[in-house]
This record gives C-alpha cells, sequence and structure tokens, in this order.
C-alpha cells in the first residue's frame, strides 16, 4: 500500500487528503481517496501521480466525515474522475453508506470501517489489520489539554486502539504518527 499525502496546494483551510494506491498498481487495485478538502485543489496534486495504466486515478472517495474540510471539494473529484463515494451518512454526492465494522478495499488491502462519532456523529475511521494503518479523520487521538469530562464511548475507543496493532496513524489535520503512537494514546487515555 502506497499512501500519497494530499492538500498541499489548497489555499484555503482544509484537511488532508490521502489517495491510496496498491504497492504494484495493479488493475485489481482500488485507487481510493480519503477526504477530498475544502476546495477540490487535490485534483491538480492527483494529476502529477502515477496511479496505474489502464486505470482511473481515483476510483472511489471515503469521507471521514461531512465536514466542509473534507468533502468540500467533493464535486470537483466527481466531475474529474466519477469515483463511487462512500460516507457514513448519507448525503449530497453520497452513493453508498458504510457500516460500522464493514470490510472495504482500499487499494491492495482490506480495512475495517470503525464508526467513532468522537468528533461528529458520522465520523468514521478506516484501520487495516494487515498493515497497522488507521486513517483516523478528526477523530481526537490526542488530548493537548489535561482535565475534563469525557464520554464513556470515547474511552472505549481508545481502549480499544490500544489493542490493536497501530504502526501508522494518518490523521486529518496533523501529520501522519509513525512512531510512539501507544505511549502517545495511553497518554491521551
Amino acid at each position: 500500500m502506497k499512501v500519497h499525502i494530499l492538500g498541499h496546494s489548497c489555499k484555503v483551510y482544509t484537511a488532508r487528503s490521502y489517495l491510496v494506491l496498491g504497492d504494484w498498481n495493479r488493475i485489481s487495485d482500488v485507487n481510493t481517496l480519503i477526504d477530498c478538502g475544502t476546495d477540490g485543489s487535490v485534483v491538480d496534486e492527483i494529476a502529477r501521480i502515477n496511479t496505474g495504466v489502464g486505470k482511473k486515478p481515483v476510483e472511489q472517495v471515503i469521507l471521514t466525515h461531512n465536514h466542509f474540510d473534507h468533502s468540500g471539494g467533493l464535486e470537483r473529484v466527481r466531475q474529474r474522475y466519477n469515483p463511487t463515494v462512500y460516507a457514513f451518512s448519507p448525503g449530497d454526492g453520497i452513493d453508498k453508506q458504510l457500516k460500522d465494522g464493514q470490510v472495504i478495499k482500499i487499494a491492495d488491502r482490506d480495512f475495517a470501517v470503525i464508526h467513532a462519532p468522537t468528533h461528529s456523529h458520522d465520523s468514521i475511521c478506516l484501520y487495516c489489520a494487515q498493515d497497522g494503518a488507521l486513517f483516523s479523520g478528526d477523530t481526537p487521538l490526542v488530548v493537548r489539554s489535561p482535565g475534563g469530562t469525557y464520554r464513556s464511548d470515547f474511552v472505549e475507543f481508545l481502549e480499544y486502539l490500544l489493542r490493536i496493532r497501530l504502526d501508522n496513524v494518518y490523521p486529518g489535520h496533523d501529520r501522519p504518527m509513525t512512531e510512539g503512537i501507544g505511549e502517545t494514546l495511553r497518554l491521551t487515555l
């Protein structure tokens, strides 16, 4: 699995977008855009990436939630690539709804959909056990100020993450985490 971080050319506030491709760009791989940012400028970035011969550069889009900074550019992505669009909640431009526990193919891997209503009611994370990879959207994994009261489902979610293999976490706004993930989660918990 190859992960390309997008959103560098956006001139307004936006989330990170990720183009996920298979290791070998095989025809059977499902080129997937996770979140599409605010203005659709990721389209220009995708055009510069080798996405495989004879393949659509973006076959599917998965929205981690429907906030504008993650989904605002969807129309431009749809116009350019005509992908199938997945999200947890229905909405404009959404072709298929995802369910908690569902497995979906992204690139050349299987990912589990994890409903994580900690940031918004329709927030999801996408987890690949094979690679220990988690696309977390805006699900808060790092609480920067101590104290406060948190819902029990948030605490249970953090406890769940501590039980699974996590080698790479791709958040919606921060840099990907590749080291100290367990320690960071324990501090947050």
